[in-house]
């Protein structure tokens, strides 16, 4: 993100990159129906006793979330209409003065993944299934997290989910450092030091997360003390989001700026360019989708390109601070370097990334690169005015070692695909080749020239934009890249041609 930070150095007051929210889940060795029936014969209990033994063992969680709350000076609630829960529980940390501890402990009926009994031919056996039961929410002020909370489904296999804020964490973290801020709701508009607040928000992924997450559990769920004893998590992360914050001066600054920012990445973005931002090629094999969604939203609107079940989306938070996020919901689109086997042998090689909470590592960093690659992307985005300014230029023939190199139109369509076609977002990391324009341009001129006729064609084109300098060939290569004359100019012309040219110019131009 170094060229957008150095465009719009002057406007900016710093970044930070950190987790925003982060969802964890355990899952016991029970949650499969060879786990239950091990346990189940271990405490002697017969498969068609199974109804009534999971009822006492939710009764059993639900006693100890009311003695739990009791015992603290805390409400149990029990939610009858869908509400938001977090926003219950801040009013009553609020109305409370609860700086620290338990909140509050909220239960309501919800989906659930459990079992049933399915009964045929011999003996009734376990089989999965899909039910609702009591999900008790505990809500903490955590001195090292903040504000947070544990879900627990009382129904077996006890599935327990843990929310954590990473930007709650920070601001504890720089509070024990008396480190100064300003907040404005789930985002930080101030920061004294900038460098020092990214080092703090760096240690919440070296954190021992399983130890963590089962101290909550073993807090939560007595049964692990008892009935469960022995038994320990698979912690998995369910959801990851990354957000990457440029803070601005002023709301003055970031309104100019925005909408130029919305209109480029919700128009100019294209399939192949999300996938580059988050490190994938567009290929045959490829059975995703890609999508962009544009939304206006109080008090402003933001724009989310996903791929799948992952997205990366922008957004900006009180018109002071823009923020990229990137969304990890299904890491197998990702690799992670680690052991495994291959071709029958054991290896430590590139394998498909999995939900494990050791990959916390990984998801940063895939997040980061994506954010940064979006953020140098809208770099190129300019303010049109000084080089609407400039574009009589392009119009100008030009010699390029004596020989002459006619100028271009910002009112053909033809040149306007050329323009789009070298800009494309996949040509920022490695540059382009002759190929690579020429697959995009030539559709969009209809040639029906063969291909190597299409190539000189293509090598005549690039020439030509190398004369006026809009492009510049990559040393030792035969790929092109573009200079910043040329992302300037061109970005205006295309700009230019979309907006403000009249229709019937642009008709009389082709």
């Amino acid at each position: 993100m170094d060229a957008f930070i150095l465009k719009h150095g002057d406007d900016i007051t710093g970044t930070l990159s950190c987790f925003d929210r982060l969802i964890f889940r355990g899952h016991l060795p029970i949650n499969h129906t060879c786990g239950m029936n091990d346990l189940l014969s271990r405490h002697g209990v017969l498969i068609k006793a199974l109804k009534p033994f999971m009822i006492r063992q939710a009764e059993r969680l639900k006693s100890h979330a009311q003695k739990m709350a009791q015992r603290a000076g805390r409400p149990y609630r029990y939610l009858t209409a869908r509400v938001h829960k977090d926003k219950v529980a801040r009013a009553i940390a609020e109305k409370d003065g609860i700086d620290e501890g338990l909140i509050c402990v909220l239960s309501m009926l919800e989906p659930c993944r459990s079992f049933k009994l399915l009964y045929g031919d011999g003996r009734p056996r376990l089989a999965p299934a899909h039910r609702k039961c009591l999900a008790l929410y505990y809500y903490f002020l955590d001195r090292e997290f903040g504000f947070m909370h544990v879900r627990l489904q009382t129904w077996f296999p006890f599935t327990i989910q843990v929310y954590i804020n990473g930007h709650e964490y920070l601001a504890r973290k720089m509070d024990r450092h008396g480190l100064g801020y300003q907040r404005l709701d789930n985002a930080f508009s101030q920061l004294e030091d900038s460098r020092r607040a990214q080092r703090f928000a760096n240690g919440l992924i070296r954190k021992n997360w399983p130890r963590i997450l089962e101290a909550f559990a073993r807090r939560t769920n007595p049964l692990l003390r008892g009935l469960l004893r022995g038994l320990r998590h698979y912690w998995v992360l369910h959801q990851a989001e990354y957000a990457t914050d440029i803070l601005f001066h002023s709301r003055t600054k970031l309104r100019d700026l925005y909408p130029r920012l919305l209109k480029h990445a919700t128009l100019c973005f294209s399939a192949e360019d999300v996938l580059t931002f988050l490190g994938r090629k567009l290929h045959g094999k490829f059975e995703g989708e890609v999508l962009n969604e544009y939304k206006r939203r109080q008090p402003g609107a933001r724009v989310k390109h996903r791929m799948s079940y992952n997205w990366i989306k922008m957004y900006d938070k009180h018109g002071r601070v823009l923020r990229v996020e990137t969304v990890i919901n299904q890491p197998t689109e990702f690799r992670v370097r680690r052991r495994g086997r291959r071709n029958g042998c054991s290896v430590i090689a590139w394998f498909p990334m999995r939900k494990g909470v050791q990959n916390i590592h990984r998801y940063a960093e895939v997040s980061l690169r994506a954010n940064c690659r979006y953020l140098e992307a809208l770099s190129q985005v300019e303010d049109p005015r000084s080089a609407y300014r400039d574009l009589h230029h392009l119009a100008k023939s030009v010699r390029l070692r004596n020989r002459p190199a006619r100028g271009f139109n910002p009112a053909s369509p033809i040149d306007i695909a050329l323009f789009r076609a070298v800009l494309r977002g996949e040509h920022c990391l490695r540059g382009f080749r002759n190929l690579d324009v020429r697959q995009h341009l030539f559709p969009a001129i209809r040639s029906e020239d063969p291909p190597r006729r299409s190539s000189a064609r293509m090598t005549r084109l690039l020439q030509r934009l190398h004369a006026h300098r809009l492009i510049a060939k990559i040393p030792r290569s035969r790929r092109w890249k573009v200079t910043e004359r040329g992302r300037r100019l061109m970005s205006a012309a295309i700009r230019l041609h979309d907006e403000d040219l009249p229709a019937a110019l642009i008709r009389d131009a082709a």
